[in-house]
């Protein structure tokens, strides 16, 4: 009986906690979010990297 005890006060301090995240932050932007897969598309890294080209 105590394992499920944890178990339901885990679950609802999860959901209590997941409910004030989505209260207090921001929206996202989804359309400034960049792409999940974003092979040779935007701008070219720069600085001091030892592989640059540049």
């Amino acid at each position: 009986m105590n394992h499920r005890w944890l178990a339901v006060t885990f679950w609802v301090l999860m959901v209590a906690f997941f409910a004030w995240d989505w209260a207090h932050s921001a929206p996202v932007n989804v359309h400034a979010e960049p792409p999940l897969i974003a092979l040779g598309s935007g701008v070219a890294p720069s600085g001091g990297h030892c592989a640059s080209t540049f």
